[in-house]
């Protein structure tokens, strides 16, 4: 077996550029590069999620695949042009994904508010994912502008936030923690006014 990695400092990159798959080189700042970079640090993401040692198992398997896939669409976005019968992310790949967050949905209690970051550490870890995911997400949809890519790869993106997000209530409510909900700053101000007076909180201001 070869070594695929037999030199880690290559000094090629030393003028800002680098190279792709096909041989063709790059700046680092091009949209590709960019793009898979932000892959890179999602998959990052996830596996300091993974780092969790209470993490369900279930989970746990579901977050290793998804690291597996990562790579291969990091893999995938550094050919260009790459013809359909040679892509990694395929829509089966999009499917387990929303068939996962379908079961998660269904055994979480309905959202009454918008929800902040928070709770657990797992939960909090998996909202910084999500945040990453999304913003993985708007780089795709740039490099599309000026480049040919799969529709299974924007879609995979897009269904992966959405099942992060499902990720951190199902793990805060594993840990027997709550949703740390939104309060807005008109309904916080009322919260204080009525602790101030000692009169009841105007209707939908929070209480604590």
């Amino acid at each position: 077996m070869t070594h695929r990695l037999a030199k880690i400092i290559t000094r090629t990159g030393d003028k800002g550029q680098t190279g792709l798959s096909n041989g063709e080189r790059v700046a680092k700042n091009d949209p590709r590069i960019r793009a898979i970079g932000e892959i890179d640090e999602l998959n990052c993401a996830i596996g300091l999620l993974l780092a969790e040692v209470d993490l369900p198992a279930d989970a746990r398997a579901t977050l290793i695949a998804i690291q597996h896939q990562l790579f291969d669409l990091g893999g995938e976005l550094s050919f260009p042009n790459l013809p359909d019968e040679r892509r990694l992310i395929r829509a089966a790949h999009v499917e387990m994904l929303e068939e996962r967050a379908a079961r998660l949905d269904a055994d979480l209690p309905p959202l009454k508010d918008f929800i902040l970051p928070g709770g657990c550490r797992a939960a909090a870890l998996a909202h910084l994912a999500r945040a990453i995911c999304r913003r993985a997400e708007r780089s795709l949809v740039a490099l599309a502008e000026v480049a040919p890519l799969s529709e299974d790869a924007r879609r995979y993106i897009n269904r992966l936030s959405d099942l992060l997000f499902l990720f951190a209530r199902f793990l805060n409510r594993a840990a027997g923690k709550e949703d740390v909900c939104w309060v807005s700053g008109d309904k916080d101000k009322s919260r204080r006014r009525a602790n101030k007076t000692g009169s009841r909180p105007a209707p939908g201001a929070a209480a604590f």
